[in-house]
């Protein structure tokens, strides 16, 4: 599962670059070994044939649930997955304040999460050049 995984995080981080022309996304040129590492909660969709087209991933604490990436297929793309696996982070989240970074010139993503509900926070440069928009939902 896991090379699966990193595939389709780097396919749909590959699209996030592009889209805001910046490709120095961390994420981006994660290994297999440091996306094993990283200390997150997973979920993932399958396609009819039990291939994974998605997945989010979350840390959390008693008070916050924090979407540290949600990475669907570019072949899966307007498909609702993105949509479905936030919608089961935030059913799992339960009446805990959920926040979310996206690049900040990333329309489609920002348009899920305000679609959503969650409301934006502000946008930091995170890295010289490299701007992300911070939302938050409930809590």
């Amino acid at each position: 599962m896991g090379p699966r995984l990193l595939a389709v995080q780097q396919a749909a981080y590959a699209v996030e670059a592009k889209i805001i022309e910046d490709d120095r996304i961390p994420p981006l040129s994660e290994t297999l070994d440091e996306l094993r590492a990283r200390p997150l909660r997973w979920v993932g969709a399958f396609d009819e044939d039990e291939l994974l087209v998605g997945a989010v991933a979350w840390s959390e604490t008693v008070d916050e649930v924090d979407i540290d990436r949600l990475v669907v297929d570019p072949a899966a793309h307007r498909r609702g997955v993105g949509r479905t696996l936030v919608e089961e982070v935030m059913s799992r989240a339960g009446s805990r304040r959920i926040v979310v970074s996206t690049g900040r010139a990333n329309a489609p993503a920002r348009k899920l999460y305000e679609r959503l509900g969650f409301e934006g926070l502000d946008e930091v440069e995170v890295i010289p050049g490299l701007w992300i928009a911070n939302y938050a939902y409930g809590g």
